[in-house]
């Protein structure tokens, strides 16, 4: 593993760019955080240079001085010295938990954004928090998000909750973060933690991710476990991690994958889970001889002009490196991607339900959230009718009507197309279920991992597949696959806007995701540095909705959830 030990042999310890003062980081006790990385944290731990305790305090300092711009978080946790204080206590008595031992970290707030949930207790830590709190993380406090996580429209202002206000991109603030889970990976981003977990249906980790220049790991369906989490679609959910390096994000995997009795996915045959992912980092000389798949068809040949060159730049350097990288094709991609490359899960909803994406996820947020909202005490909500009702009466708040409310512009369509399907498995169901996943495992992603050279005949199993995903199309097939995604940062584009590339594979295959992706993230630390950090452009501006993120041709002009 190269990453660290790189910043230190190039002379590249990431460097704070020109910003307002307000985002500036300080030092701690003489130690510079900007960009600290988790085992770089925990050297500072052991050698008694700062404690649990005080970098906590440094976290949430940063949160007060940054949040009223950023509102990337909802809540901080007010038990959160007491417990860094008693990790700091068993450090000393030589009890150590593991590599997040003292570490803060940020989860996804637990009433959705909604002033619905406002004052609900849970019955239980979700299962992803007993882990992380079991490992000795520090459970900082809960970020902001899409409100119910993007579920309740169609068309609403990305990072925008009634609870959290409009969280924004720290690269620049007039711009989308993505979502769902936006103020995660902008916490992440912008230094005000190390680590924080997101959920993602479609889209919702690696679009925030790439969004905000992080690193972020949507595990495959079932990988980690959703007990706890406020439910969208129990095919697809998933729990994964962001961190600024490929490193942190897989210690952060190492401990909240696992299995769950209440989330019998966990528990499915031919789940495999490695005994670390930490393990299978590797460094840029592990690049030669490897195999990559480019899909082309709906994906890289539609990627923007101006974000594919930077990919571009990046793929020659693979190239260099020993590696080759062959155009592939998903035999899906016609049907199931939209003829312009751009996200929608949506497709088909109206004129070919028992085909379309959006008929599963309908059903399934129906009867689970059912089942979720009636486990929650101190709450009269209790069914997904009770919610809309609420926004309905709470229109100004929430928004529960077309253009009452300026980040919500088509109310809660959404939600009440989920009411009328009452959660029932009809035929419908289980055709859409059944078409999407094997279009987007046998003749998607499965497909072009399967590769024969035209010259040769020869066949073989590529290593993964690479995007450029500023669309999210690649995501959406995995999404429907159940499949995993790393999204790691390559650079920015002419605007200054993050940049990311993706690999992809098929289930259970983190290992090989987290091998190479860290493989590139060296490669391009050789080449290029450190990931270029946010600047805070228009730090002072507030408006909702949120411009989309990037500039291309052809491009949509706002940051919300359909194009």
């Amino acid at each position: 593993m190269a990453d660290e030990e790189d910043y230190v042999l190039l002379g590249r310890r990431p460097k704070q760019p020109s910003m307002p003062k307000a985002f500036h980081l300080p030092t701690l006790n003489g130690h510079d955080m900007f960009e600290i990385t988790v085992s770089e944290l925990q050297h500072l731990f052991v050698s008694g240079a700062c404690t649990s305790k005080q970098y906590t305090q440094f976290c949430l300092d940063r949160i007060q001085q940054t949040n009223p711009y950023l509102e990337a978080v909802i809540e901080t946790n007010p038990d959160a010295l007491e417990i860094a204080d008693g990790l700091d206590n068993e450090r000393r008595k030589g009890q150590i938990r593991g590599p997040l031992h003292g570490v803060p970290v940020l989860v996804k707030d637990t009433t959705a954004g909604s002033w619905a949930l406002l004052g609900c207790t849970v019955p239980k830590d979700a299962h992803v928090v007993h882990l992380l709190r079991k490992a000795g993380a520090v459970i900082i406090g809960k970020a902001n998000m899409d409100e119910w996580a993007g579920m309740r429209g169609s068309t609403y202002s990305t990072g925008f909750s009634a609870r959290g206000g409009q969280c924004r991109n720290a690269y620049q603030l007039t711009k989308e973060p993505s979502g769902s889970s936006s103020g995660s990976a902008v916490s992440v981003s912008a230094n005000l933690v190390p680590l924080a977990l997101g959920t993602e249906t479609d889209t919702s980790i690696i679009g925030p991710a790439i969004a905000n220049g992080v690193v972020g790991i949507k595990p495959t369906v079932g990988l980690t476990s959703r007990g706890g989490v406020i439910p969208i679609s129990e095919t697809q959910d998933s729990v994964g991690p962001f961190g600024r390096i490929v490193a942190d994000a897989a210690i952060a995997l190492d401990v909240i994958a696992g299995t769950d009795e209440d989330d019998r996915h966990t528990k499915q045959p031919g789940r495999y889970q490695p005994h670390s992912y930490f393990a299978h980092l590797a460094d840029r000389h592990e690049l030669k001889g490897a195999k990559f798949g480019l899909p082309m068809k709906r994906c890289w040949e539609l990627a923007p002009p101006p974000q594919r060159a930077v990919v571009e730049k990046v793929l020659d350097f693979i190239r260099a490196a020993g590696a080759e990288i062959v155009p592939v094709e998903m035999p899906c991609a016609e049907e199931r991607i939209h003829p312009d490359g751009h996200w929608d899960w949506e497709r088909y909803g109206e004129s070919q339900p028992d085909i379309s994406e959006i008929t599963v996820s309908k059903v399934e947020t129906y009867y689970l959230m059912r089942e979720y909202l009636s486990k929650l005490d101190n709450t009269p909500m209790r069914s997904l009718e009770d919610i809309v009702e609420y926004n309905d009466q709470n229109s100004g708040s929430e928004g529960g009507h077309a253009g009452d409310h300026p980040a919500f512009y088509d109310g809660q369509d959404l939600f009440r197309r989920c009411v009328t399907t009452q959660g029932v498995k009809d035929e419908t169901y289980y055709a859409a279920l059944k078409h999407c996943q094997t279009q987007c495992r046998t003749n998607g992603i499965d497909a072009a991992l399967q590769y024969t050279d035209s010259r040769t005949g020869e066949s073989m199993d590529l290593d993964a597949l690479l995007f450029c995903d500023i669309k999210m199309a690649g995501q959406c097939i995995a999404a429907q696959a159940g499949y995993p995604i790393v999204a790691i940062p390559v650079g920015l584009d002419p605007d200054g806007m993050p940049v990311s590339l993706t690999l992809q594979h098929t289930a259970w295959q983190e290992a090989k995701l987290i091998k190479w992706a860290s493989a590139i993230e060296d490669l391009c630390l050789y080449h290029q540095g450190p990931r270029a950090t946010p600047t805070y452009k228009d730090h002072l501006r507030k408006n909702v909705p949120v411009e989309y993120a990037w500039k291309y041709p052809g491009a949509p002009k706002w940051g919300t959830s359909q194009v």
